[in-house]
């Protein structure tokens, strides 16, 4: 019998209707935070599950895996489970395998909202192994359980965070420690990590600052203390042995007012644990009534007395009393503007703002916090002088950027014109997407018929699977670069409006200021710098305009 003729088998296979289609699958792995020692639901249980189905399917093949570990299953900002779905909806994966539907989810709600909507919006094809369930075979009887089976499972997620928030209740109540971290001057107990010991490398810290604290220190002169003698806060202390590296936990590595009044009110270093101050509503801590609390006396060994800790709490107290007479009468307090962006210009820490005798400045207190010599420069500035300048730089900036808008509306026509040239682009892609996707169909049909060989199949799969990636790519870049160039258009045709109100007898407002300012940085009394924004927005549409 004669040989086929492969070309002929190819061009009638791509014309045909498809009859196979090969499925670019992601294998999804989620490990909740109770079960994370559980063998059955293990990260490399779940794998060999879905391994071994996709084993028995030839028209699947797995592109990538998504893996999240210790992550509740009611919540579905999950990093890898975002990254699957960005996946998705550029089109690189269009097969979604979990090992069965508590995987996916242990919400009803968002894990129907996710099958029934927004999978076959995107054409995707849904697998739960163990469940059963495939999204290809809508006459499968086990689609009817599906809504039953994710509610069971959003009702179990409810029952194990009840149970553990009842054993947290149970445990406080017996005085055993629940908190992830020990407390500072504390450490965990090898055998028992609901056990506290004191630590014998930072007790004597905390006994040093209630020991001041009942002198009368303040608590500025206390960071000071604790600066200038070069003792480790409880942030970086905790990275030092190994036990949290959170830059957000670590803090500036600089001891602060507000840590110290924390370890100052902490009743523990008495010997006492006090716990359940917060509790979780709605996915938000919210603090609890202090007749509420859980107090379970003699627990662990004390580092001071109560007798000290409750001179310290009268201090504090009586000091906090003083300064609400002191300022009753003065006028109320206003809004930062500025909070989080002006910096002092010679130690590069955030400037304090401070009210006195009704009137309201910017000053660098490095050297009353952290050390005599922290600041050489320590820069003082009255607030209506300092926004006074600032409205100064922002009304030259404005002449800047006023004028840098009217070139761009001459140049708008070419904006439109880079659009229309990018959509007919990426149309082209999308038309030769398609002719791959089915090209990638005969390949398969004609593998199975025999027309090609297995080394064959593989390789000719191989280069449409890579063109396919290349476009997706293409058209990513070309979105991404016209969206990117329209956003900068915008935003600065705003700010253009925006500074064109600007006039003499502006006042510098919050609005303002978060719309045009980066950062101000205070160099003496006479001397600012602004840094705005949208600064590079002008130039940046520019440069991509250059070929266009």
């Amino acid at each position: 019998m004669a040989r086929k003729s492969r070309k002929n088998t190819l061009s009638n296979a791509a014309a045909s209707e498809n009859k196979m289609k090969l499925w670019r699958a992601a294998l999804y792995i989620r490990l909740s935070v109770e079960f994370n020692g559980c063998r059955g639901d293990s990260l490399e249980t779940q794998r060999q599950i879905m391994e071994a189905y996709v084993a028995l399917c030839p028209d699947i093949e797995i592109v990538d895996v998504y893996t999240d570990n210790g992550i509740s299953g009611q919540l579905f900002d999950r990093a890898d489970f975002q990254r699957m779905l960005s996946d998705v909806e550029a089109g690189r994966i269009d097969c979604i395998i979990v090992k069965d539907l508590s995987r996916l989810g242990r919400s009803a709600i968002d894990t129907g909202y996710y099958i029934e909507k927004y999978f076959p919006m995107h054409q995707a094809r849904f697998i739960a192994v163990n469940d059963q369930y495939d999204s290809l075979n809508p006459d499968n009887t086990s689609h009817i359980a599906v809504p039953l089976k994710n509610l069971i499972n959003e009702a179990y997620a409810a029952d194990i965070a009840k149970k553990i928030r009842s054993q947290a209740q149970t445990a406080m109540h017996a005085g055993q420690y629940i908190g992830s971290r020990p407390p500072y001057g504390y450490k965990k107990d090898e055998r028992d990590c609901h056990k506290l010991l004191v630590n014998e490398e930072t007790a004597p810290v905390v006994q040093e600052i209630f020991e001041w604290a009942a002198r009368g220190d303040s608590l500025i002169t206390l960071a000071r203390h604790l600066n200038e003698k070069g003792i480790m806060t409880p942030g970086y202390y905790l990275a030092s042995i190994g036990f949290s590296a959170n830059e957000r936990l670590m803090g500036s590595g600089k001891w602060q007012t507000r840590t110290i009044l924390s370890i100052l009110e902490n009743e523990i270093y008495t010997g006492d644990t006090v716990q359940g101050k917060s509790m979780s509503v709605r996915k938000q801590q919210i603090k609890v009534e202090p007749d509420k609390w859980i107090c379970v006396r003699n627990t662990h060994e004390p580092i001071i007395s109560h007798e000290l800790f409750e001179k310290v709490q009268r201090l504090l107290a009586e000091r906090a009393a003083e300064y609400t007479a002191r300022n009753k009468d003065k006028t109320p307090y206003t809004e930062n503007i500025l909070r989080g962006k002006i910096f002092c210009g010679c130690c590069g820490k955030i400037l304090h703002r401070q009210r006195s005798h009704n009137r309201y400045r910017f000053r660098c207190i490095s050297n009353e916090r952290i050390e005599n010599g922290a600041c050489k420069e320590s820069p003082t500035l009255r607030e209506e002088e300092l926004y006074q300048m600032i409205l100064t730089y922002i009304r030259q900036e404005a002449e800047v950027v006023i004028g840098n808008d009217c070139r761009l509306r001459q140049i708008d026509p070419r904006i439109a014109e880079r659009k229309k040239n990018a959509e007919q682009q990426i149309a082209l892609l999308k038309k030769e997407a398609e002719q791959v996707k089915k090209h990638l169909a005969s390949l398969y049909e004609n593998y199975i018929s025999g027309v090609l060989t297995k080394n064959e199949f593989l390789e000719m799969k191989m280069g449409y699977e890579k063109r396919s990636m290349e476009m997706v790519e293409q058209v990513r870049v070309l979105q991404d670069r016209q969206e990117a160039l329209e956003n900068k258009r915008s935003n600065y045709a705003s700010i253009a409006k925006k500074l064109a109100a600007v006039e003499k007898d502006s006042i510098l407002t919050a609005t303002l200021v978060n719309d045009t300012i980066a950062k101000v940085v205070v160099n003496s009394s006479a001397d600012i710098s602004v840094e705005f924004s949208f600064k590079d927005d002008f130039s940046e549409v520019m440069e991509a305009l250059k070929d266009a």
